[in-house]
């Protein structure tokens, strides 16, 4: 028996080790490919070192689409983060029709996000598309909204909000739904606004619920793939192209891999620093909404 207990806990963390195996060995593979040449015309390839993260930071194409990548990462968690907020806001009520619409929020999240754009992308055609023929009657339609370069990274940035928006608004009702009550009713004995005890309570206590969501959207949002390519396949031109693409387009369509693998190498220390910084910040608003409550 008390050898059992002893081998215990290195079985319970079996699994924990094989998942990280299995994490750590494709990217370890793939970091070692970057430092070769290897592509669909050279399948012997030669080392070149750094050679390839060189040429991409040397590229036009791989600033353009950081740029690209970055407003759309911004623009996103910016837009989901305050409706996400605002309806949470609503629905913190108690009343009927917010209760019935808190099940109807989810139904977004339900949908894969491939899915999703497929539809969009069917009901913005500029000609047979609903989005157009129900703002035809106020003077708005016609509207080619994928086919030039603005409008089709602020649709991509729309369906964006609108599948993950809920997911922000999920958290932030959590939040506000944990939040001790004897502040705001100190608050409300002392006369205070809505406005003030918004500001001053409500949002400092909720800003660690807000930031979790923010850090879950933006590095997500920092990697997107499916609902851009889905949607408007990195065009027109290369208006589109994040990284994430950029990287498809190099390792499988003109079948350059290591040069591709580089790109989501880049990719993967973007998104690992972003982490860093927005988790570190956590630390420092759990402590100011630490402060609030007492």
């Amino acid at each position: 028996m008390g050898w059992r207990l002893t081998l215990r806990p290195y079985v319970l963390i079996v699994p924990a080790l094989l998942l990280t195996c299995g994490i750590l060995y494709p990217f370890g593979l793939g970091l070692y490919y970057t430092l070769f040449d290897f592509s669909a015309s050279k399948p012997q390839p030669d080392m070149v070192r750094f050679e390839n993260y060189t040429t991409v930071f040397t590229q036009e194409a791989f600033w353009n689409s950081a740029w690209v990548t970055v407003l759309y990462a911004v623009g996103a968690a910016l837009v989901e983060t305050v409706l996400g907020v605002a309806v949470a806001l609503l629905l913190h009520r108690s009343t009927l029709v917010g209760r019935v619409l808190e099940k109807i929020l989810i139904l977004p999240l339900m949908i894969a996000p491939v899915i999703a754009a497929i539809i969009w992308k069917l009901m913005l055609q500029p000609s047979v598309g609903v989005v157009n023929y129900l703002l035809r009657p106020f003077g708005l339609g016609g509207v080619q909204w994928t086919d030039t370069p603005t409008g089709a990274l602020l649709s991509s940035i729309a369906v964006d909000v609108w599948v993950y928006t809920p997911f922000v608004a999920i958290l932030a009702l959590a939040g506000l739904r944990s939040l001790p009550t004897s502040p705001f009713e100190a608050a409300a004995v002392d006369g205070a606004g809505w406005w003030y005890t918004f500001r001053r309570l409500t949002l400092p206590m909720l800003w660690p619920y807000v930031l979790v969501a923010v850090i879950f959207r933006f590095m997500d949002s920092l990697k997107v793939f499916d609902i851009i390519y889905a949607l408007t396949e990195g065009g027109p031109g290369d208006s589109t192209v994040v990284l994430q693409i950029r990287a498809y387009l190099e390792a499988i369509r003109f079948q350059r891999y290591s040069f591709g693998i580089s790109y989501t190498i880049v990719l993967w220390a973007v998104v690992y620093l972003a982490a860093m910084v927005l988790v570190k910040h956590l630390g420092k608003i759990q402590r100011r909404a630490a402060e609030v409550t007492t």
